[in-house]
């Protein structure tokens, strides 16, 4: 379980850009983060693997309190935080087998991965794993040659293999066309279910973390402002959580027909 309490987190300054915010998320879920941009979505995220610095507040990963950990400790528990990039963030000239042992660089000796003598039992996992997402046949084809769904699979079995024991997703679909977003989402959440791991995932499509997600927390300016099931998420909630965003942003987050109506 994730337990995060009176998070703050300013940068010099200037104003803070997450505002005691209190948040958990149990496990074998999915929760989505929706909010215009700047709300702190991305921020939060980067918090939770301390990718960036909280300024004050507690972070609890499963007893674990992650702001607490400093050197070999916080390496350790980065360990056990998978993180799924908007951009993949894969090394384009290694294969997708390379790739995806990338995600145990925490667990093995630096000698191992330079050589690229990876231990039998980690290509066995991760063979099990790229068969389980369907790119089990691209082992040895470089990332560079796959597609935007592939790669973003490549990027979730790399996850996987740090044997997580959350999943951290920031715009996973963004970079994605339509039919390959959705087949992501259902990967996560089958994934979730499968894994009985907790998946939090700052999204820009409100109509995927209504069809995906167990339960949707939107944010605006640093702040927790909505936090319920799907179906809770009305017309009256996307204009709390949208208001003053430009029409082009709130379109392209699902919601148009707010807008529209305010301008009827």
């Amino acid at each position: 379980m994730l337990k995060i309490s009176k998070l703050v987190k300013r940068y010099g300054n200037g104003d803070p850009v997450l505002k005691d915010l209190d948040l958990t998320v149990e496990s074998e879920s999915i929760v989505a983060i929706i909010g215009a941009s700047g709300a702190g979505k991305s921020t939060l995220l980067r918090c939770i693997n301390r990718l960036v610095e909280p300024t004050a507040g507690k972070i609890d990963l499963n007893g674990v309190d992650l702001t607490a950990l400093r050197g070999a400790q916080l390496r350790h528990a980065r360990r056990r935080i998978g993180m799924i990039f908007q951009g993949f963030n894969l090394v384009d000239r290694l294969t997708v087998m390379e790739n995806v042992q990338s995600g145990r660089l925490g667990y093995i000796p630096l000698w191992r991965a330079v050589m690229r003598r990876y231990p039998k039992q980690d290509i066995r996992r991760a063979y099990e794993l790229m068969e389980r997402v369907g790119i089990a046949h691209y082992a040895n084809k470089r990332a560079d040659a796959l597609s935007g769904g592939e790669r973003q699979r490549v990027g979730v079995v790399r996850a996987l293999m740090q044997e997580p024991e959350i999943l951290l997703a920031d715009e996973p679909t963004a970079s994605l066309d339509p039919k390959t977003s959705e087949q992501i989402m259902e990967l996560l959440r089958s994934l979730s279910r499968e894994f009985s791991l907790p998946v939090l995932i700052n999204i820009h499509n409100v109509a995927e973390a209504k069809t995906y997600a167990d339960r949707i927390v939107g944010m605006r300016y640093g702040r927790i402002i909505f936090d319920a099931e799907p179906d809770a998420l009305d017309a009256a909630a996307m204009d709390e959580i949208y208001a003053g965003t430009p029409a082009e942003e709130r379109a392209e987050a699902g919601a148009a027909e707010t807008l529209q109506a305010q301008t009827a």
